[in-house]
């Protein structure tokens, strides 16, 4: 039987890209997200690619009311989830609007780690299933143009760290991702973007992971190194920098 995947996020151009694949694979899909047409579409395109079925879900990270209905549709296959869930206002809004943080902190942490909270059991009781949470170099270190993003961001990370734990002892695996610059809405219009990857790099970097069940991984790669050379920067002299 073929395996199903949960797309969280399922908008995003990476998981588009990952769904096309999984499609093609033969992997049966749910795809949750907010814009019920836009995955109408896509589920269509992955039934014609070869997947059992591809239903279009409706996910809010700010609306908890909408995860249950996932969990209560899933069948007795193998269930893999993968998360795309984020938001990031310019942090010169947030700064002019502190109460945008807490939206930020949902889309990008507390809500899919409760929807994962609300998953894990089921991939305990059969003992498989792999979780791909896709966080961001931005939650490696606090930067002025992004802090609060990178604050949702690396509680994210922590928590995949913590649920990968967890999960190990019942056979399943948790991959924790953190791209660079893709080529997303996000990012459309940002200043300074260089090294921009395509999702369909990102969704092929995220499968092979998956497939070599790697813990942590940066992609483009390179960003690992960016990211060390970035970390090792002493905070005396960061917190003069503006990168």
């Amino acid at each position: 039987m073929s395996e199903l995947w949960i797309l969280v996020g399922a908008t995003s151009s990476m998981a588009r890209a990952m769904a096309r694949v999984l499609a093609e694979r033969g992997n049966a899909l749910i795809l949750a997200g907010r814009d019920m047409d836009d995955m109408a579409a896509t589920a269509a395109d992955c039934e014609l690619r070869g997947a059992p079925y591809a239903r279009a879900m409706l996910f809010d990270a700010r609306e908890p009311a909408t995860f249950q209905p996932i969990i209560d549709g899933l069948d007795d296959r193998i269930v893999n989830a993968a998360v795309f869930v984020g938001s990031m206002p310019p942090q010169a809004e947030i700064d002019a609007k502190p109460g945008l943080i807490d939206g930020t902190v949902i889309d990008g942490f507390s809500g899919p780690a409760r929807f994962l909270q609300m998953l894990a059991p089921e991939i305990e009781s059969r003992g498989a299933g792999v979780v791909v949470g896709v966080g961001s170099v931005a939650g490696d270190r606090g930067r002025v143009g992004n802090y609060v993003y990178g604050a949702a961001k690396a509680g994210f990370h922590t928590y995949l760290s913590g649920l990968r734990n967890r999960l190990t002892r019942a056979g399943g695996h948790v991959v924790t991702v953190k791209p660079g610059f893709v080529d997303t809405a996000m990012t459309w219009g940002i200043p300074g973007m260089f090294l921009v990857a395509t999702p369909d790099k990102v969704a092929g970097d995220i499968l092979s992971a998956v497939a070599k069940r790697r813990d942590v991984i940066y992609t483009p790669f390179f960003w690992r190194y960016i990211m060390l050379i970035i970390k090792a920067i002493p905070e005396r002299v960061f917190k003069k920098m503006s990168i």
